[in-house]
């Protein structure tokens, strides 16, 4: 039975102030900075709307880490934050006095609130935190500076939740003193016109991140094409269960498609491009990749179908030389000549990391085919190639091959075809027997790191079956 600790001092002086608000209200001018935030997070946790409204005007610190106290949003506390922001923006000329300058409504400053309230942080303390934030946001004396409003946004469904609204319309009216920063933000099946409304109330320029993911068509993104253009420090781009509409000639599809990748061109910071279950990339890889000038870190597409003509630009673009992560599971490779994937994989020898290929219905002919440009990627650490129907010869051939490489520290491979009986189920044993079979013989070349091999999904429960040192259980218990 745990025991709780009892208040602190500091914690029962600013409860007792905040049972008359007026009192500590007028308390605010003669108050230390030191005690601003532990007053603060109990009128918060109090929700005393007046004190917060009065507090957010006479905050002494640079920025007001908002988001790291609001686990749950609650809309109430939100607008008295906001009402005692309108006071300050209300002003013409800016008061000395003024120091708030960001208000943060990211959970990314924990430690400014267990610094303040008394908690130990390892390497920081009040006078360093204040030091910190003076050098990073403090406004140029004199001048009236837009207040920054720094914001992840991660949107779902259909409508925005009462929060957001309420935050994006108090932007919206507010204009030019406010610059909203949001360097992150996430969509889920949200309609165009709603990621439009958002995308038009935030500074483009700030966005680091975006991900697209459900309910958008092609011709949405064609829609969205202006906005994606002025992200002009965008990192990462998502772009997830793109479809295509029912009936669409050849033509427009081209110009759709062609009208939001032409925009990458102003993308000068992208390094992660990542594109899972896009359903206009067949044929048309080339006029993705071919706007992209800057070099890709990251290059991920999955669940998407792809030509032979699509693989060869893909080997040849430029922006793809310097690859560390390359991820191409589910993309259908079994009809198609692997010379191209051979290619690339020679081109990003020296700066590949990790690759998938898993679930890629890649064969015994051409495994062989990429196995020697396999082994000259030295700096891999990590190699998913399961869900592929090779023998158990060519297993081997690609554990020897993947044992040369010092780096590697995981490797996920699939159960030799021999594990399978003619109807394609799984015989345990068989599996256990083959696998203690690669295993032995990893031993005995050294492989560095640690290697698992998967089975197809189990047919009356989903769920894969490992082998690591033996067998993992079924969940549904099927026997050997």
């Amino acid at each position: 039975m745990s025991i709780r600790a009892p208040p602190r001092l500091l914690e029962l002086a600013g409860q007792s102030l905040l049972r008359d608000e007026a009192l500590a209200i007028s308390a605010l001018e003669e108050l230390p900075t030191e005690l601003f935030p532990p007053l603060f997070m109990e009128a918060f946790t109090g929700r005393h709307r007046e004190t917060l409204k009065a507090m957010v005007q006479a905050w002494p610190f640079t920025r007001l880490p908002l988001g790291s106290l609001m686990k749950t949003p609650h809309l109430e506390t939100l607008q008295a934050v906001l009402e005692g922001l309108d006071v300050l923006l209300a002003q013409k000329v800016r008061p000395r006095s003024w120091k708030l300058q960001v208000l943060d409504f990211r959970n990314v400053d924990q430690n400014f609130w267990r610094i303040w309230s008394g908690a130990r942080a390892l390497g920081c303390s009040p006078k360093s935190t204040i030091k910190r934030q003076t050098a990073e946001d403090c406004p140029r004396m004199g001048a009236k500076q837009p207040l920054k409003v720094s914001v992840d946004l991660c949107l779902k469904e259909t409508a925005l939740d009462a929060f957001h609204s309420c935050l994006l319309l108090w932007v919206k009216q507010r204009g030019s003193s406010l610059h909203l920063c949001c360097k992150k933000l996430r969509t889920f099946a949200m309609p165009v016109p709603n990621i439009r409304m958002v995308l038009n109330a935030v500074e483009l320029g700030c966005l680091q991140e975006l991900e697209l993911k459900g309910g958008c068509s092609l011709l949405a993104l064609a829609r969205l094409a202006p906005h994606l253009g002025q992200m002009s420090h965008l990192r990462k781009l998502v772009l997830s269960h793109i479809y295509m509409p029912a009936c669409i000639f050849l033509e427009d599809k081209v110009q759709f498609v062609t009208q939001f990748t032409s925009q990458f061109l102003r993308l000068n910071y992208l390094q992660k491009l990542s594109m899972d279950s896009v359903f206009f990339l067949e044929g048309h890889l080339n006029q993705v990749l071919w706007y992209v000038k800057t070099p890709l870190e990251t290059l991920s597409i999955t669940h998407c179908l792809l030509s032979e003509s699509d693989l060869k630009h893909l080997s040849w673009c430029p922006s793809t030389r310097q690859l560390k992560d390359l991820d191409l599971s589910g993309v259908r490779l079994t009809n198609l000549r692997l010379e191209p994937l051979q290619v690339l994989l020679e081109n990003v020898a020296a700066s590949l990391v990790t690759l998938s290929l898993e679930d890629c219905g890649i064969v015994d002919p051409q495994l062989s085919a990429i196995l020697p440009a396999l082994s000259s990627c030295t700096q891999l650490t990590t190699v998913i190639f399961c869900g592929n129907p090779v023998s158990m010869a060519a297993l081997e051939n690609l554990l020897r091959h993947t044992a040369r490489l010092s780096r590697l520290r995981l490797g996920l491979f699939p159960a030799p075809r021999e594990s399978y009986d003619a109807q394609g189920s799984l015989h345990r044993g068989r599996f256990a027997q083959l696998c203690a079979e690669l295993m032995q013989m990893l031993r005995g070349l050294g492989q560095p790191g640690r290697v698992l091999f998967r089975t197809t999904p189990c047919p009356r429960c989903g769920n894969c079956v490992f082998y690591d040192t033996k067998p993992s259980q079924c969940h549904c218990g099927m026997p050997a």
